[in-house]
């Protein structure tokens, strides 16, 4: 009785989750295009890239990602000055409105992968989490491509 008391209590906490518009646990939040390069041993970063598109009716918002690859994985956004030059710093929260898709892309940002915990090899992938602020994961496999490559297509 006890344990059916706790999971009607759970359920009823988790409903208004459930039934908001886009929740990053859900199929809301589709993840595509994910890639990665190969890496040169483990002592400089990797990075990888993917499109992340909300398919709901409600903004959601990426606060971090994790992998068993890396030690430290951000979200890095990719920033150019008036004279040419450009740098690279943790993106923060991104925010993804209902229908909209952000491309985490060369140039534009890209999930650092620090602190390699074994190569990143072309032909394997790795798994990557994306956390979001309701509290929604979402799994992605990442293949690793060749370490010239430009993207999922060549």
């Amino acid at each position: 009785m006890r344990h059916a008391a706790r999971s009607m209590l759970a359920a009823l906490l988790l409903a208004p989750a459930l039934a908001t518009g886009a929740w990053a646990g859900s199929d809301d939040v589709v993840v595509e295009n994910a890639w990665s390069r190969a890496s040169i041993g483990t002592s400089r970063p990797g990075a990888a890239y993917m499109e992340v598109r909300n398919a709901g009716e409600e903004a959601v918002t990426l606060t971090g990602l994790q992998s068993d690859l890396a030690m430290v994985s951000e979200i890095h956004r990719v920033t150019t000055d008036d004279r040419g030059v450009s740098s690279m710093a943790p993106a923060g929260a991104i925010v993804i409105a209902p229908g909209e898709t952000v491309a985490i892309a060369p140039g534009v940002m890209h999930v650092m992968l620090m602190q390699l915990q074994r190569p990143m090899r072309e032909g394997e992938s790795f798994p990557l989490t994306l956390n979001f602020s309701d509290g929604g994961e979402v799994p992605v496999p990442v293949p690793v491509l060749g370490i010239a490559a430009r993207g999922p297509e060549g």
